[in-house]
């Protein structure tokens, strides 16, 4: 293909996805496709020779996107939002046209130094403390992670290594073949899985702990199991909190979680990967009371700031710590050209140049267009009415046996019109509704809402309130009350 050729093809493609997005509504959320289904539309063998770049096109509406379950439709209210937006796509563009990778400051000089610019934008915008920032004085700094499961993986080896080194100077007469098996972790039944994976590939025991009636993980039931653990000759070394868990999106309290972190010396991670792009309101920022005893904390803007995927930010309040961890001797003679080192608070050796998406959301919305975009996200959630509605997540409970609410789903599945996921909450099967698509109205709510209740065979779906209303700090039904009144 040469240049001219790419020309066309890349303002075809650009048409094709403009397109896509402007219809939408009109594309069945989720495909009907069955499983193997490409087996019969793609040959077995690569063409001998190259086809036309048009051909191409045609097998993508062809072949793929009837394939697709379309994450974007305002019907799509599964999971949790996967952000995308069109400066994003451009972003993502120029990313990929590009082609730039970086290993550190002498590869690629303006990869390094626009991340370490982005993060501490984003770390502005969300109100973090400024040791955090790549510009404090001190030894606190951010970068772009793949995942928030790769960031809770980095944490956790943070925090091993720290208490593996913490142990020996304390102990000197131990070595690491002994204390290594008597690590452990912490973190809440209601945290995503990936966390407990974490504790599979580093190696360290997860202790998944019950929480309170709100979902949250609190500090006397960590410092009991810390305690517990340390009567039985273990040395605990992470904890993981979540401020909004996957299933209801609780928040763990930190403030408390942290005290115990801090007076105990164990690593404390943050997992906001969807909820902590809410912080960017002032408002809701009281949620993460206690992040001065973080140690390091992770959000996504690949999942509600409006930046397509792969964008996992992370900060550590000590860089040494992570360092000390990651940095291999091979690159301890050389002296850097620029600090900070990005390339030794990561996992892989090298990068992708995210920070130029990031830079391109940020710079095309600005901080009250993220603020909007968060803000009629939660207003839609608050619109539908639920179970334990958090941010923009709601739960509906049909208010009798699971096996109603798995005629539910089944039904929704057959009929395609929503997409909604099933959720064991408090061992109760519910029904999560997601704002996901940048896309969604009120009038998609409504859409869902009478889609629900038309296949409902008994009587209304129960609508539970939550304990608290995060705008005012008032009981949702005390407000409906009055109202009614």
């Amino acid at each position: 293909m040469n240049i001219e050729e790419f020309r066309e093809f890349g303002k075809a493609s650009v048409d094709y996805i403009a397109d896509y997005f402007e219809n939408i509504r009109k594309i069945d959320v989720i495909s009907k496709v069955e499983p193997g289904y490409l087996k019969t539309k793609l040959p077995e063998n690569v063409p001998p020779t190259g086809e036309p770049w048009q051909k191409v096109l045609q097998d993508v509406d062809r072949v793929i996107v009837p394939g697709l379950t379309h994450w974007h439709s305002p019907h799509f209210h599964a999971y949790f939002p996967t952000a995308n937006s069109f400066p994003g796509i451009v972003g993502e563009l120029f990313l990929s046209g590009l082609g730039c990778l970086s290993k550190d400051w002498d590869s690629n000089p303006a990869c390094i130094e626009l991340e370490v610019r982005m993060m501490d934008w984003l770390a502005k915008i969300l109100g973090l403390p400024g040791e955090f920032l790549n510009s404090s004085e001190g030894p606190g700094g951010g970068v772009i992670q793949n995942a928030a499961s790769e960031s809770t993986l980095v944490g956790l080896l943070c925090g091993k290594q720290r208490a593996l080194r913490d142990t020996l100077k304390q102990h000197p007469n131990l070595d690491e073949t002994y204390i290594i098996p008597k690590l452990v972790a912490y973190t809440s039944k209601e945290s995503n899985s990936s966390i407990e994976k974490a504790g599979l590939l580093a190696s360290v025991t997860m202790r998944l702990l019950p929480t309170d009636k709100n979902g949250s993980l609190r500090g006397d039931v960590l410092l009991e199991a810390i305690i517990r653990d340390k009567d039985d000759g273990l040395i605990p070394c992470c904890v993981v909190a979540t401020l909004g868990t996957t299933g209801s999106c609780a928040f763990d309290n930190l403030d408390e979680l942290g005290r115990v972190c801090s007076n105990g010396g164990i690593w404390l991670h943050v997992d906001a990967a969807y909820a902590g792009a809410a912080f960017a309101c002032p408002e809701y920022r009281y949620l993460m009371k206690g992040i001065e005893n973080v140690d390091s904390f992770n959000f996504n803007p690949h999942k509600w700031m409006l930046v397509n995927s792969d964008c996992s930010a992370m900060w550590f309040k000590n860089t040494k710590d992570v360092e000390r961890a990651f940095k291999v001797k091979a690159t301890l003679p050389k002296i850097p050209s620029f600090k900070p080192e990005l390339e030794h608070w990561q996992i892989p050796t090298s990068r992708r140049f995210r920070a130029l998406k990031l830079w391109f959301v940020l710079r095309i919305y600005g901080i009250e267009g993220i603020q909007k975009h968060i803000r009629q996200q939660i207003s839609l959630a608050k619109f539908f009415e639920h179970l334990a509605r958090i941010w923009g997540l709601s739960a509906l409970d049909l208010g009798g046996e699971d096996s109603l609410t798995q005629e539910l789903l089944d039904e929704i599945s057959r009929r395609n019109k929503i997409f909604l996921m099933p959720y064991y909450y408090r061992e109760k099967l519910v029904v999560r509704f997601v704002i996901c698509s940048r896309f969604t109205e009120k009038s998609d709510i409504l859409y869902a809402w009478r889609e629900i209740l038309s296949l409902v065979k008994h009587e209304e779906p129960y609508i539970h309130n939550s304990d608290k209303d995060f705008t005012n700090g008032k009981s949702e039904s005390q407000d409906a009350e009055k109202k009614n009144t």
